[in-house]
């Protein structure tokens, strides 16, 4: 079985590793392209669109586990963790990042061909995003998880960072208090609506021109908020 033309970005740093994989996903059918630092990666995921990424934990300038952060903020591409790291922890800190699947080096060259077919198979059609959105003067960049406003970049705490992140994810569309604690605080929150209201109001004061009267982030009364580009 072939690449069949998919698209595939090889992560990592070691130039002769990059090589050989290269050419062996090309003779397979595979349309290659390869990056060998975390930031190439992250900018390689958006302007490449590949249908896997194969990325290594060991880059130079960010940790593998920030480039899958950065990768699953805006994006649901499979990604097939490459590594040398042989420890249980690695394997399921990489799952619990985002990673689909985790292969150990050395590695059979047909073993990691038939990883990659079966994440590209199972990988759902995804819904149309953007690594970047732009609504009035911000500028949210969901893959390096930046807010710029006026060109000026906003410094944002992590909690307010992952409800901006769910509600631009959404955007449009509103979300509900559950699902928002659920996904900015985890499943054991689902009576601390003031959580919602405290940081909403953070994220407004920090964002919008005028908090009193949001363009961007709007509550919808009894229900969620939403977030309007």
């Amino acid at each position: 079985m072939s690449g069949d033309g998919n698209r595939v970005l090889v992560v990592d740093d070691d130039a002769g590793l990059v090589r050989a994989l290269a050419i062996n996903l090309r003779a397979h059918g595979w349309d290659v392209t390869v990056a060998m630092t975390g930031a190439e990666a992250l900018d390689a995921a958006a302007s490449a669109r590949p249908d896997v990424i194969l990325l290594d934990l060991g880059l130079p300038d960010l940790s593998g586990f920030e480039v899958i952060e950065g990768i699953r903020g805006w994006s649901v591409v499979p990604i097939v963790v490459l590594s040398a790291r042989q420890l249980g922890d690695d394997k399921v800190d990489a799952l619990d990042a985002g990673a689909d699947d985790y292969v150990t080096k050395p590695f059979a060259m047909n073993e990691l061909l038939a990883r990659l077919r079966a994440a590209v198979r199972r990988a759902q059609p995804a819904e149309v995003s953007e690594p970047v959105v732009e609504a009035g003067d911000l500028r949210i960049d969901l893959a390096r998880r930046r807010v710029l406003r006026a060109g000026q970049e906003v410094r944002l705490s992590p909690t307010e960072w992952s409800l901006l992140e769910v509600l631009v994810r959404h955007r449009g569309r509103m979300v509900g208090r559950l699902q928002l604690l659920h996904d900015v605080w985890g499943p054991a929150y689902s009576a601390e609506t003031n959580y919602l209201r405290v940081y909403t109001a953070q994220l407004r004061r920090k964002l919008e021109d005028d908090p009193a009267n949001p363009r961007h982030i709007i509550t919808q009364p009894g229900m969620g908020y939403l977030f309007e580009v």
